[in-house]
């Protein structure tokens, strides 16, 4: 039985992606800070992501690692020096695991790193793999510091790196802008989106964990990095629609143009949050389907579905 370590694993992605692992027959150890009641799989507890974090009794016995944890995109930063903040726990810790694991005899590394390493935005063409790295924040930069790190270590060591590039990750919940959306909808709040006519890929959780599920033990993905999607392209205010749908309410939309969208946005010093509504984003995640024969097992409207379904159960 293939034995797997998931660090972040009471995080989003991570407790779901335990869940699945088990179902699916691998033995799964959970990294965790402290000891979770609510986390049935073997746990082992390191504290929090450092680079001095001992993983010597987390990687006992184990064949592949799929790092998950990671300080993650914040929107109000309070940290001094952002940089070094996101380079000690998504570079320098990343490297004290991955030569861990090297020197452990691990065979393979699955490191979950972010489309922002390809940029914030398209405009002619989806981002593709062979893109070239284009990251416009702290964050964004340390998950291609990071990328680098663990491709210099696995060409010294020998250990396949497998890097996944997801867009938005939405499901059951889901935190930050996706669940403000829902929660407007919710509420019956007029939006100014009805003439938003852009395009972004998004990755429901339970594609994702899909995606890394396939990537544990199939030959074709080692020393390979992916971007990932539904495959589904969707507008903002189609998403709005799909969630009201859902919801069984109406979509609330009325037309204001996106420069004038943007113009609102720096009066209001929320330029980034407007540009991430009203640009696009795309992806082009083929290549893994390609090599790997995966499709994503849940549909775009199935995915925001489902998550509506959390919200309405956690927000009555």
């Amino acid at each position: 039985m293939t034995r797997v370590l998931v660090t972040g694993a009471s995080g989003f992605v991570g407790r779901c992606l335990c869940a699945r692992l088990t179902e699916s027959g691998f033995d799964v150890i959970a990294a965790v800070r402290h000891p979770l009641a609510d986390l049935h799989e073997e746990q082992v507890v390191v504290g929090a992501l450092a680079p001095t974090t001992s993983w010597g009794a987390a990687l006992a016995g184990v064949d592949v690692v799929i790092h998950l944890a990671a300080r993650v995109h914040v929107m109000s930063e309070t940290s001094i020096d952002p940089y070094e903040a996101f380079r000690q726990v998504n570079v320098a810790s990343t490297e004290a695991l991955a030569l861990s694991a090297a020197a452990h005899g691990i065979k393979r590394f699955i490191f979950l790193s972010s489309i922002k390493v390809n940029g914030e935005k398209t405009v002619d063409a989806p981002f593709g793999e062979q893109d070239a790295p284009n990251p416009q924040d702290p964050y964004a930069v340390s998950k291609w510091e990071a990328e680098q790190v663990l491709q210099r270590i696995s060409s010294e060591t020998g250990m396949e790196i497998v890097v996944l590039r997801p867009p938005l990750i939405y499901g059951p919940n889901v935190r930050a802008n996706f669940l403000r959306l829902m929660r407007w909808v919710a509420n019956g709040i007029p939006l100014p989106l009805a003439s938003v006519h852009n395009l972004r890929s998004m990755l429901y959780l339970g594609n994702l964990v899909d995606a890394i599920t396939t990537c544990i033990e199939n030959p074709a993905v080692a020393g390979k990095t992916y971007l990932l999607s539904d495959g589904e392209d969707v507008s903002t205010s189609s998403l709005i629609r799909l969630m009201a749908e859902s919801m069984s309410k109406p979509a609330r939309l009325w037309p204001l143009s996106s420069r004038g969208l943007l113009l609102l946005g720096r009066l209001c010093g929320k330029s980034a949050e407007v540009e991430r509504l009203v640009g696009s984003l795309q992806v082009d995640s083929t290549r893994f389907g390609r090599d790997t024969g995966w499709t994503p097992p849940f549909a775009l409207q199935q995915g925001v579905a489902e998550t509506v379904s959390w919200y309405r159960g956690a927000y009555p």
